[in-house]
C-alpha cells in the first residue's frame, strides 16, 4: 500500500489541490486557494518523478507565490468596491417601514421594515401612529430615529 502512495504521490497532491479548491469555495477571502495553486504544482513535480523533498519544497514555493501575487490580484479585482458597502443597521438608513406600534414623541415605538421589527423613536412633536409610513433618518445602536413620510 505504502509502495502504491509512493509511486502515485500526484493523485494525494491533486486530491488536496481539489479539497482546497472545495474549501475556498466556502471561504471565498482567497487564501485557501494559494494551497490548492500550490499542490497543483507539487503533483506536476510528483508526475514528474521528483522526489518527495523537492515536491515539498515546490509546494512550499508555490503556495508563498500565491499568496503575495494571487491572493492580492483576486482581491483587488473580485471583491471591487466592497469597502463602500454599508452593512447591517447602517443599512436601514433612508429605507422604509410601517409602523406596528405607535411612535410616540417622547418614547419609543416599534417599525417594520422588510420583515424586522425595530424598536424605534421620532422627533417629531407628534406622536406617530400604528399603521403611518416612516423613513429611517438615524440610528443610536439598535434604536433606529424615524419621520414620517408625506
Amino acid at each position: 500500500m505504502i509502495e502504491y502512495l509512493a509511486q502515485h504521490l500526484w493523485q494525494m497532491w491533486a486530491a488536496v489541490a481539489v479539497v482546497c479548491l472545495i474549501l475556498e469555495l466556502t471561504a471565498g477571502d482567497f487564501f485557501i486557494i494559494c494551497f490548492s495553486i500550490g499542490a497543483f504544482f507539487a503533483a506536476i513535480a510528483a508526475a514528474l518523478g521528483m522526489g518527495i523533498y523537492v515536491q515539498l519544497l515546490t509546494f512550499a514555493v508555490f503556495t508563498l507565490i500565491s499568496l503575495f501575487w494571487v491572493r492580492p490580484f483576486a482581491q483587488r479585482y473580485l471583491h471591487k468596491g466592497e469597502d463602500n458597502r454599508v452593512s447591517n443597521a447602517d443599512a436601514l438608513l433612508g429605507r422604509q417601514g410601517r409602523v406596528v406600534e405607535t411612535v410616540k414623541s417622547d418614547g419609543f415605538g416599534r417599525v417594520q421594515i422588510d420583515g424586522d421589527i425595530w424598536k424605534a423613536v421620532t422627533n417629531e412633536a407628534a406622536d406617530i401612529p400604528e399603521g403611518a409610513n416612516v423613513r429611517v433618518v438615524g440610528r443610536e445602536s439598535t434604536i433606529i430615529t424615524v419621520e414620517t413620510l408625506n
